[in-house]
């Protein structure tokens, strides 16, 4: 293969995958507007899942038994009802 045919299948291949990424993008929700702004699920998502790591690693770590263990993972799924249950006890 000469290099003029190898740059130019590189560059077919390079359109196809953006193509590819941006429908993939356009499907996933992150450029579609609802009344004028932006709607990115992707910010909130990442906080809960690194917020459900952290709860997994503390409430597993603090396990002692198996089922302890499996307890902790499922505590650590919904860290975020704890939260807003502790706080508005607190607050009221």
């Amino acid at each position: 293969m000469d290099p003029e045919s190898e740059k130019e299948f590189e560059k077919k291949i390079e359109n196809k995958i953006k193509s590819k990424v941006k429908s993939w993008t356009d499907n996933c929700g992150h450029r579609k507007k609802k009344k004028g702004r932006h709607i990115s699920p992707g910010t909130a998502s990442c906080f809960y899942f690194l917020g459900f790591i952290g709860a997994a690693i503390y409430y597993i770590g603090q396990a002692e038994t198996f089922w302890a263990g499996v307890l902790g993972f499922l505590q650590a799924l919904v860290w975020p009802a704890f939260v807003v249950y502790h706080l508005l006890e607190t607050l009221y």
